[in-house]
Order: structure tokens, then C-alpha cells, then sequence
């Protein structure tokens, strides 16, 4: 749906007079070159360099974009900035109140507009997700035809959210998250620019390191809450927004957290123990922790990689399973909704029963070889595929297991050295138990088993 007397008037306005408006509108980037973070995504010669008409256009100008990345990372500021930036018509849909009428009406338009005066569109949609598969459809001979320039907006991951068709005549561009180096930036430009706060009130340093907590890469969520923190100061006579009165404001306690000292090893190592320890409750705890400081999704989903493996191993075959596909999940979609997948993983290794068998075991066959108990293969078992390896004498007298009766062959497997040791002592909890009797079959039958 194209803009209407009454839009475009409140967007003069707002233009005219821009002090009614949000901070984080007011502090939108004019240029590409004031746009935060994204640095990957604004290089000379980039496809959104092109298409505010910096470069080549004709045959070579840029085809149809999908900017996908999380919540707050710049998705509508640069489709914003390519409004300001670019002599075309522009045209914002939002796949939530909008559809196929919509955008069949903004197509037709687009149509008009080139036809008529040579006037091309750019067609801003935002969360293209929450398009179904028939109104993506509706775009395809739009973009196809370059009737119009399509920019669309998605936190999902657009391989199993936007249509093939689409995605193939479409660049797609991957938002990164934004750094505490890129929000702290932007926050003190908003404090000083005359956009912004105007040096109204001051930030101090915990106060900032509170908002970074808060904000979580969300560069919307940051200048959001300092607005709110600053107004509530001005109104107190307050010369600086002290940490109460952010809290106050926001009402979120700060987190006690330095993610780059000692309580981040602290605060992660304590997760992990609670998750030894079988108290689901402190690990959620723990983990909240973690994800109210800001930490890194990935950093946690790695630690409780490691920990399925350490502390549960074969008791629960599934443990490192769940907590790989966690950390996949984690990857693809990011906080918020991360704080999801990380909670059932951490519910699940908790409640898990826990063997470290297979922690012990690999340390103590380190521990011999690095020790030098090692010595030579035994012949039958060395390689024999290779002309002149039998006149060594490799392979000789190897049985197959196969071939014989319950699949165990008796015969020697490890250097003579170590022809007697045994790493593994599998315990009887949880799953672990049919390995503990699976363990003392084998080595009976490969005449192994001491008395």
C-alpha cells in the first residue's frame, strides 16, 4: 500500500519538526557512511553501495535484495537510508498488515511510475517470513522484470522461509550482529548530535555498560531505553543518568557480569557444575545470568557441548546430540528467542543421568602415550593392500571378525605393551548400564577378561 495524503503529511512533519519523534528515528543514518556496524556489507562496489547509485547501473546495477539478521542489527535503517540516498520512488510494505492487493497495487504503481516518467521503485518489505508461499509468489514477476527493486527484511532464516524462486533472483545479505563497540558508538552520538540529546545529560561508564547489557546487539532496544533513562534524569534536574535511574526506568536490575573478567569464567563455570550436579534450577539461574549480561549465544551452546560429552556421556546417548543441534539452532536465529533453545538443553543436561567414563577413559590412554607405551602394531593388523606388504609379513594370520561366530575374533588388537590395559570403566547409570555389559562380553570373549 503506497503512502496516503495523511502518511505523507505526518512524514513532513516529522521531517520539519523532528524533535516529536523517537531518538532511535531521530538518530537513523542519512548515509550509508553514519550506518553502524555492517562494515562486511558496505564496502565500495557493494550492492547496497550500488543501489543508492554509487557505481554502475543499467545491465550491471544491483538486482533485488534480502537483508536477513537479527532483531536491531539495521535491516529498516538501511532500507532508509537507501530511500534518502536514492533519486528512485520508495515504497514501504510490512508483510504483517500487508498482502497480495497490496502489493499487486505498489506493482502496478511501479509500472505507471517507469512508464510514464521513468521514475523506478524500490519496494522496501519488511519480515517477508510472514508472507505465505502464494504471496511471495506475487512478487516474483515484479522482481523478475525489475518492474520494481525489492528489499526485504527477515529474522528468519530465509532458506526455509522465502520461496526458491525468490531467493535465486535476489542477492541475500547476512546482518551481523552488532557489537558492544558499535552500540556504545552509537549511543554516544546520540548523546551529543543535535539529532539527538544534544549533551542534555551525561552517561556514565556503569551506566553505559548497563545499557549495553540491555540492549543485546539491538541497536533500537539501546537508543530506546536511553531515551526513556534520559527523559526520566532531565526530570529529576539530574546532570548524568545514574544507574538507578536507568533501572528505575527500565525496570531491570543490573547484572553484576563483566563478560571480559574473571566472573565471566565464574558465572560459566558455575553453569556447568549445577549441570554435573544434577540442580536444574541453579543452572537456569546461571544460565539467566548469562543471557541478561549480554553473553555470546555460542560461548554458552560450546560450554554445553563439552559438558554432554564430560559429564554424561554414554549414560545418555542423546545428550551430545540435542546439545549439537542446540548450538546449530543457536547460530541460525540468535537472542532473543536463542534464550529458548539454550533453557531446553540446559533442562535436558541437568536432568540427564551422568557418567564421566568417557572422560577418564581417553585421559588414561593419553596419559600412557604420552607416557611412550606405545610400541609397534602388531603384524596381522597392519596394512596389507600395498605390493611386498605380505613378504613383511603384514596381515598375516589376521581373522576376520565377521567370519566368525559372534562376530569377536581373540586374537591380540593392541601393541604388546598395552596388550593387558583397559581405559574404559562404564558405570550403570542411565543408558550407560547395556555398555557396562556390552564392555564385560567383548572382553571375555577376546580372552582379555582378568579374574
Amino acid at each position: 500500500m503506497e503512502p496516503d495524503l495523511f502518511t505523507a503529511a505526518a512524514e513532513e512533519r516529522q521531517e520539519k519538526d523532528p524533535a516529536g519523534s523517537p531518538l532511535a528515528v531521530r538518530m537513523r543514518p542519512r548515509t550509508l557512511d553514519e550506518v553502524v556496524g555492517q562494515q562486511h556489507l558496505l564496502k565500495p562496489g557493494s550492492p547496497l553501495r550500488r543501489l543508492v547509485g554509487e557505481g554502475s547501473g543499467g545491465p550491471a546495477g544491483p538486482s533485488s535484495v534480502i537483508l536477513w539478521g537479527p532483531p536491531g542489527t539495521g535491516k529498516t535503517t538501511l532500507a532508509y537510508v537507501v530511500s534518502k540516498a536514492t533519486n528512485k520512488r520508495f515504497v514501504e510494505l510490512s508483510a504483517i498488515t500487508a498482502g497480495v492487493k497490496e502489493v499487486r497495487a505498489v506493482i502496478d504503481g511501479a509500472r505507471r511510475a517507469t512508464g510514464g516518467y521513468g521514475k523506478e521503485t524500490v519496494l522496501f518489505l519488511d519480515e517477508i517470513h510472514r508472507f505465505s508461499k502464494a504471496q511471495q509468489d506475487s512478487l516474483l514477476p515484479a522482481v523478475e522484470n525489475r518492474w520494481v527493486t525489492l528489499i526485504a527484511a527477515t529474522t528468519e532464516n530465509p532458506y526455509f522461509s522465502v520461496i526458491s524462486p525468490l531467493l535465486s533472483r535476489s542477492l541475500l545479505l547476512t546482518l551481523e550482529p552488532l557489537t558492544d563497540d558499535d552500540i556504545r558508538g552509537l549511543l554516544r552520538r546520540a548523546l551529543d548530535d543535535e539529532r539527538g540529546l544534544k549533551g542534555a545529560v551525561a552517561l556514565p561508564e556503569d551506566t553505559e555498560d548497563h545499557l549495553l547489557r540491555i540492549a543485546g546487539g539491538d541497536a533500537r532496544r539501546a537508543l530506546t531505553a536511553l531515551e526513556a533513562a534520559a527523559g526520566a534524569a532531565l526530570d529529576k534536574g539530574e546532570a548524568e543518568i545514574a544507574l538507578t535511574t536507568l533501572e528505575e526506568t527500565v525496570d531491570r536490575a543490573a547484572v553484576k557480569y563483566d563478560r571480559d573478567g574473571d566472573q565471566h569464567y565464574d558465572v560459566a563455570s558455575a553453569l556447568i557444575k549445577s549441570i554435573r550436579g544434577s540442580d536444574v534450577d541453579a543452572a537456569l539461574h546461571y544460565l539467566a545470568r548469562m543471557i541478561e549480561a549480554g553473553e555470546d549465544p555460542r560461548f554458552i551452546a560450546r560450554r554445553l557441548m563439552i559438558s554432554a560429552s564430560e559429564d554424561i556421556g554414554l549414560a545418555d546417548p542423546n545428550a551430545l546430540p540435542i546439545a549439537v543441534a542446540a548450538a546449530q539452532a543457536v547460530a541460525m536465529i540468535g537472542f532473543p528467542e536463542a534464550a529458548l533453545t539454550l533453557s531446553h538443553v540446559t533442562i535436558a543436561l541437568a536432568l540427564a543421568p551422568k557418567s564421566n567414563a568417557a572422560t577418564t577413559a581417553i585421559g588414561a590412554a593419553l596419559e600412557d602415550v604420552r607416557k611412550g607405551l606405545a610400541g609397534p602394531v602388531p603384524a596381522h593388523l597392519r596394512d596389507s593392500h600395498y605390493k611386498g606388504a605380505s613378504k613383511l609379513g603384514h596381515g598375516q594370520g589376521y581373522v576376520y571378525p565377521h567370519d566368525v561366530p559372534e562376530g569377536i575374533a581373540a586374537q591380540q588388537y593392541a601393541p604388546d605393551a598395552l596388550k593387558d590395559r583397559e581405559y574404559y570403566t562404564p558405570t550403570r547409570h542411565g543408558a550407560e548400564a547395556r555398555y557396562a555389559d556390552a564392555v564385560e562380553w567383548t572382553r571375555k570373549h577376546l580372552g582379555r577378561r582378568r579374574s
